[in-house]
């Protein structure tokens, strides 16, 4: 999923996904409609939109996606990894 960006192909992101055991699913490129994380960033990012007072500085904006992502339902994670496979 990381669209073969040079940064994501290092020897350490290799030796890391390695130690995880995990392994890279072939994916289209840029292919932002079909990529999960895409969906993930619209469900955090519509509440951080609608506060009346939205974060302004970063630590803000990393406590408020912290918060949102708590509050995210198990189900739609459960369904975007199942929409990977």
């Amino acid at each position: 999923m990381d669209g073969n960006a040079p940064c994501h192909r290092t020897v350490a992101a290799e030796q890391l996904l390695e130690s995880e055991d995990i392994e890279r699913m072939d994916w289209p490129a840029r292919s932002l409609d079909l990529n999960p994380i895409e969906h993930v960033w619209d469900f955090l990012g519509r509440p951080l939109a609608a506060r009346t007072l939205p974060p302004v500085r970063i630590r803000e904006l990393q406590l408020a996606l912290q918060d949102e992502w708590a509050a995210t339902p198990q189900q739609l994670i459960d369904t975007l990894i199942l929409s990977m496979g």
